[in-house]
């Protein structure tokens, strides 16, 4: 994942662990189906008694203290069950950026908890942990990041020149461009993880993805990122933000087609798919309302603004998307839905 684009941390009104309850409904609505997959499909060997979970793209908590304590009942209803083992230990490895704010993370792990606690700061796109043996892992909203923009999407000579903020799916060329990025950075995600489980090991993908037929522009999130590239847009007609860094700025995520995220598993081949489900989260309607949109949008992509544009420029773009997204509110209720899903894959 680019270095910049991490969510912003502290615990303040403005923060991520704040405002993710969205992506947190997701794992609350896979529950089920998680804790079924690892009970017949978990298959590893073990003689200390200890189980090794990481979450890849953990951010600052409170959805990455869930899904780890999900992975642990489960896992802990499965052996005990069948082994009669009187205790499991785990161990837990949380994984994001350097710039991740782990210190929050740390700070308000629940107090009850029952497993030991690491911090692995890097890039997922590549091995994190080198002399671990990894029984679960989970990546959660973090596998539609891309670790670069494709330069050619950035250089305003060239005729790939992407002149929105993200792809919105209308330019074929700038969809090829993120497309090969993004299928280079899955391999790679996959690979890597393939490194650190062991066989029969689970690894468990929660995260969005679009139906077949429809662009990204014509979702909220679509419509939402193009609103924050038009308010960027007036800054730098007013001056206040320099339009040759606009024009090289782009949002390093791809929000891939499920059919192109199954293909790129498939094309992995050191993985059987245990479960490729599609959620119906009945949580997953977001509020259509102008201060929560913007708040939304502002813990996770005011971030990469402030670190290219600096923050007061962010604050201010921010003012500026709230004016814009209250004008677009009827069009964001008919946004076309994301697909919302759980992959369970397993080591082979």
């Amino acid at each position: 994942m680019s270095t910049s684009f991490t969510m912003i941390g502290g615990e303040g009104p403005d923060s991520y662990q704040k405002h993710s309850k969205c992506q947190g409904g997701l794992l609350e609505a896979a529950k089920e189906k998680i804790n079924e997959t690892i009970s017949t499909k978990l298959d590893i060997n073990f003689t200390l008694n200890l189980v090794n979970i990481a979450d890849f793209g953990c951010s600052t908590g409170p959805n990455t203290f869930k899904a780890v304590q999900t992975i642990i009942d489960a896992v802990e209803h499965k052996y005990q069950k069948e082994n009669n083992y009187e205790e499991i230990e785990f161990q837990v490895f949380f994984n994001d950026s350097s710039n991740n704010d782990f210190n929050t993370l740390f700070k308000t792990l629940p107090q009850a908890r029952r497993y030991y606690t690491a911090g692995v700061p890097g890039s997922f796109f590549g091995r994190v942990l080198p002399k671990i043996t990894l029984h679960v892992g989970v990546s959660s909203y973090s596998l539609h990041f891309v670790s670069t923009v494709p330069k050619e999407i950035k250089d305003h000579d060239s005729h790939v020149w992407n002149k929105d903020i993200h792809c919105t799916g209308l330019s074929k060329e700038v969809v090829k461009a993120y497309l090969d990025q993004y299928k280079i950075d899955m391999g790679s995600y996959l690979n890597a993880r393939a490194q650190e489980l062991v066989s029969g090991g689970l690894l468990l993908l929660l995260g969005s993805c679009l139906p077949n037929g429809v662009q990204m522009s014509e979702t909220l999130n679509g419509m939402m990122l193009d609103c924050i590239g038009s308010a960027l847009n007036d800054m730098a007609e007013k001056g206040l933000i320099d339009q040759e860094k606009l024009d090289t700025f782009k949002l390093p995520i791809y929000v891939a087609y499920a059919s192109e995220l199954k293909q790129t598993i498939e094309d992995n081949g050191v993985y059987t798919i245990e479960r490729f489900d599609i959620i119906s989260n009945e949580n997953e309607e977001i509020p259509i309302d102008e201060d929560f949109l913007t708040v939304s949008f502002k813990v996770t992509v005011g971030g990469i603004v402030a670190s290219q544009f600096g923050q007061d420029a962010m604050d201010k773009t921010f003012e500026v998307v709230k004016i814009k997204t209250q004008e677009i509110l009827p069009q964001l209720a008919n946004a076309k839905p994301e697909m919302q899903y759980l992959i369970v894959l397993r080591r082979i």
